[in-house]
């Protein structure tokens, strides 16, 4: 979904930012390793969980209009489409 102030190149630069600088070492553990984590880009509070839509939404319900970027814990991407995921390691 389009974030009607910050552009998507915007949403994903600081959101990638954030997710390495603050939040990758308290989350990327063995028992973590797959699972989505969603950032408000905004204020850098986050929601994991397996479910995209339920992790945004619980950050959407902080703030309504927050700016939200998704990663997938260890993993190159959140989804593949005719590919394959690649574990990231460190």
């Amino acid at each position: 979904m389009l974030h009607p102030k910050i552009s998507k190149e915007e949403i994903a630069r600081r959101g990638k930012d954030i997710y390495e600088t603050r939040i990758r070492t308290q989350v990327e553990t063995v028992d973590n390793i797959g699972k989505l984590v969603s950032i408000d880009i905004e204020t850098g509070e986050y929601e994991m969980g397996e479910d995209l839509v339920i992790t945004s939404r619980r950050l959407q319900a902080k703030h309504a209009d927050a700016a939200i970027w998704t990663e997938r814990i260890g993993f190159n991407a959140v989804y593949a489409i005719g590919g394959t995921l690649i574990r990231t390691t460190e």
